[in-house]
C-alpha cells in the first residue's frame, strides 16, 4: 500500500520537489497561513498558475500580518 506522503492527487507538481511542501510545513510546525504561502510559492512555476499562485501566497502573508501582527 502506498503511503499518503508518497502519492499526490491531481498532478505531480509537489511530488517532483526535493522536499514536499507538506513535509516541510509539518516538520517546521507552520500554521495555516505560513503553510499555504509555502505551498503556493513552491508550486508557482510547476503547476502553470504562475502569477495567480504568487498572488495567493501574498494574500496568505497579508492575512498572517493582519491576524498575528496588527495592533
Amino acid at each position: 500500500m502506498t503511503k499518503a506522503t508518497e502519492k499526490q492527487v491531481g498532478g505531480s507538481h509537489y511530488k517532483d520537489c526535493g522536499i514536499q511542501p507538506t513535509q516541510y510545513i509539518v516538520s517546521n510546525n507552520l500554521g495555516w497561513c505560513e503553510g499555504n504561502a509555502v505551498k503556493y510559492i513552491t508550486r508557482h512555476r510547476l503547476k502553470g498558475q504562475g502569477k495567480a499562485d504568487i498572488e495567493k501566497a501574498i494574500h496568505y502573508l497579508e492575512l498572517l500580518l493582519e491576524l498575528e501582527y496588527s495592533e
